[in-house]
């Protein structure tokens, strides 16, 4: 697992600290771990996520159906 020194000024230490108190981590790398993840999850791009291939590889595995004319295939449907 890599290692950092990193120089903190005073707010992103106090922010990393109440990460810390919040869900209850033991030490400073875990604070930061969890907010990587955190950031992760809220900023990537969905195609970039890893449940977004799994989800996309399960949608090409279904069933496709061929049409002539979608309107028609749609007003088929509302019609059921």
């Amino acid at each position: 697992m890599p290692t950092a020194i990193v120089k903190l000024d005073e707010k992103a230490n106090q922010v990393i600290n109440m990460v810390k108190a919040k869900y209850g981590l033991k030490d400073k790398s875990e604070a930061i771990n969890k907010m990587a993840a955190e950031y992760e999850e809220e900023l990537l791009e969905p195609e970039l996520r890893p449940e977004y291939i799994d989800k996309h590889r399960k949608i090409a595995q279904e069933k496709t159906v061929s049409v002539k004319n979608i309107d028609a295939y749609f007003d088929s449907l509302r019609k059921r």
